[in-house]
């Protein structure tokens, strides 16, 4: 950090970053379009109904592993790294336990919980035969999506970008040879992109685990590591003390998307399948900010390990601008070519009119919701996470969800889109309040 502008180590951190969530929403975009495409818009909606269901979990993983990342970020700045594979164990173990669970959990309750959902019932049976496979496949994508993220405390972004590359290249030639039944594959329907994306995580696994081995990695899965995955106590408690509130802030935005997925399927089938496509272009835009923020926090926390508190601020301020660039320009794109990117998932013409009214009413708010994601990101280097989450949580219960049901109740469907932009202007006008009115007179220290 002292030997180059601070920009350019943004970059080399973050451009690996985001071109892994630009292949990643690809990836998820193109089985999409399959779906859509070669077995229709109800295949694409019951698909769909199944997202907030899968984020869930997945956000519970993303929370331990910003909780770890933080901490082997501190470890490494003071290059300890006998301290980094031990948090890297202890995280790993309880990432592979909570998929599990999901797994058993998901598979028995698949049906009740889409029905609790109000998914609607012509996409009933194809979405629980769905939920059945994604559940089963969640043990191995949890400890895969846990495992990148604990590379990036390690400044290491490089080698989650090519372990993707391996995962989206099987992932996306085994969708079309499921759902078709070629090369001698049993047609799998509409259960074919998971069986692809499982196909392909395990393969990038393997991968990974080879290149790491190879490059003597300070996270190589070699003997050390694996003596070291164990639930060690001390280590899992500063995980947890970081890694819960914001594994907890995420169930709860996934949660609020599981109550508007509810509100939106009260609208019908087209709805939901405009909904499904909605949420494609904004992953590309939303993804990006939130690698943004991660970038920030762990930048800070290598800061803080090398005792170079003063880079703070520069931090901040250079992560806030790299989101009105990046961001700022995703979103511009958005607006330029939302008919032609939703024409790709939909091929009926009134649910494309429909999905592109409603991205065009919440679009914008994406530059907000990245600038309060990283001021977030850098409270949470030093280990300040619960006021950031309750910020987070109070605006979702308190803002977003009332105002969503209200305006749907005035304005119908796009009234459920207006309450996002309400909820991330609450978010950004309170968290800035918090960093510069009680954060910035806190003493910082060293969590390991």
């Amino acid at each position: 950090m002292s030997t180059q502008p601070l920009w350019k180590t943004y970059l080399l951190f973050l451009a690996p970053m985001v071109l892994s969530n630009f292949l990643q929403s690809m990836s998820g975009t193109i089985n999409s379009i399959y779906i859509g495409q070669m077995l229709g818009t109800q295949a694409l909606a019951a698909v769909s109904g199944m997202f907030p269901i899968v984020f869930f979990f997945i956000a519970l993983v993303i929370g331990l592993g910003a909780g770890a990342g933080v901490l082997i970020g501190q470890a490494w700045g003071a290059r300890e790294a006998h301290m980094v594979k031990a948090i890297a164990g202890t995280t790993l173990l309880l990432g592979a336990m909570i998929g599990l669970t999901a797994a058993v959990l998901g598979s028995v309750f698949a049906r009740s919980a889409l029905q609790g959902l109000g998914t609607p019932a012509d996409v009933l049976d194809d979405a629980v035969a769905y939920a059945h496979v994604m559940m089963w496949i969640m043990p191995s994508l949890l400890v895969y999506v846990l495992f990148t993220q604990l590379l990036r405390g390690v400044s290491d972004t490089m080698s989650p970008l090519v372990a993707l590359l391996v995962s989206t290249c099987i992932g996306l030639a085994l969708t079309p040879a499921l759902i078709r039944g070629w090369l001698g594959f049993p047609p799998l329907g509409i259960q074919s992109a998971a069986y692809a994306g499982l196909a392909g995580n395990l393969a990038a696994m393997g991968w990974l685990a080879w290149r790491l081995i190879a490059r003597r990695h300070p996270l190589a899965p070699d003997r050390e590591m694996f003596a070291a995955m164990r639930l060690d106590r001390v280590i899992l408690g500063k995980v947890l003390r970081i890694g819960l509130p914001t594994g907890l802030q995420m169930v709860v935005l996934s949660l609020s998307e599981l109550v508007i997925l509810a509100l939106v399927n009260q609208h019908g089938s087209q709805a939901t399948a405009a909904y499904g496509a909605v949420t494609q272009i904004v992953n590309y835009v939303q993804f990006p900010a939130l690698s943004i923020a991660i970038t920030a926090s762990i930048l800070g926390a290598q800061a803080i390990g090398a005792g170079r508190l003063e880079r703070m601020g520069p931090i901040l301020r250079t992560g806030l601008w790299i989101n009105v660039g990046l961001t700022g320009g995703l979103v511009l794109l958005g607006y330029l070519l939302s008919h032609w990117l939703l024409g790709l998932f939909l091929t009926d013409d009134s649910t494309q009119a429909m999905a592109e009214h409603l991205l065009h009413i919440m679009l914008w708010s994406l530059l907000i919701f990245g600038f309060q994601a990283i001021i977030g990101g850098i409270m949470r280097a030093s280990g300040t996470v619960l006021v950031p989450m309750a910020i987070s949580i109070v605006c979702v219960l308190l803002v977003q969800l009332p105002v969503a049901y209200a305006l749907d109740t005035q304005f119908g469907l796009q009234g459920v889109w207006m309450a996002f932009p309400v909820a991330y202007l609450a978010m950004l006008a309170l968290q800035t309040a918090y960093y510069r009115f009680v954060w910035l007179h806190r003493r910082i220290e060293r969590l390991v």
